[in-house]
């Protein structure tokens, strides 16, 4: 049963995830490199243009979501005649596993760069089993 109703938290959270935003901007889906070793999941998403105080990073039923708010720099004396570049704000959401210690996650932002570290929990840790003589 409890299993069930975490299943249904989950759903409820992915579709929040999709509910339509009552901002007019572009949101994109920030590129991320997901790499591991023994200690730690990380994960480094691009955000270009986001600073600390407009990143907003949460964690609610297994759902870690990354969200980050990003000012459009006026360019005063010119008029946009075209453009490459966009400015608009970041969304990315993941599902988290038992295997993470929610209690020590970190994130970091640098250079358009947030890198967060997911430690994994003590229990899913690789252990080295000591061989007994005799």
């Amino acid at each position: 049963m409890e299993d069930a109703k975490k299943n249904i938290e989950k759903a409820q959270a992915k579709d929040a995830s999709l509910a339509e935003r009552t901002k007019d901007r572009v949101i994109f889906t920030p590129a991320v490199d997901i790499t591991e070793d023994s200690n730690n999941l990380y994960i480094y998403a691009d955000v270009p243009g986001a600073t600390e105080k407009g990143v907003n990073i949460t964690l609610e039923n297994d759902v870690l979501t990354i969200e980050a708010q990003v000012e459009e720099a006026p360019m005063e004396g010119y008029t946009r005649t075209y453009s490459e570049y966009a400015t608009g704000d970041y969304y990315r959401a993941f599902t988290l596993n038992e295997a993470i210690d929610r209690d020590k996650i970190e994130a970091t932002l640098k250079d358009g760069v947030l890198g967060i570290v997911l430690p994994k929990a003590e229990a899913v840790k690789s252990k080295k089993i000591p061989i007994k003589a005799g």
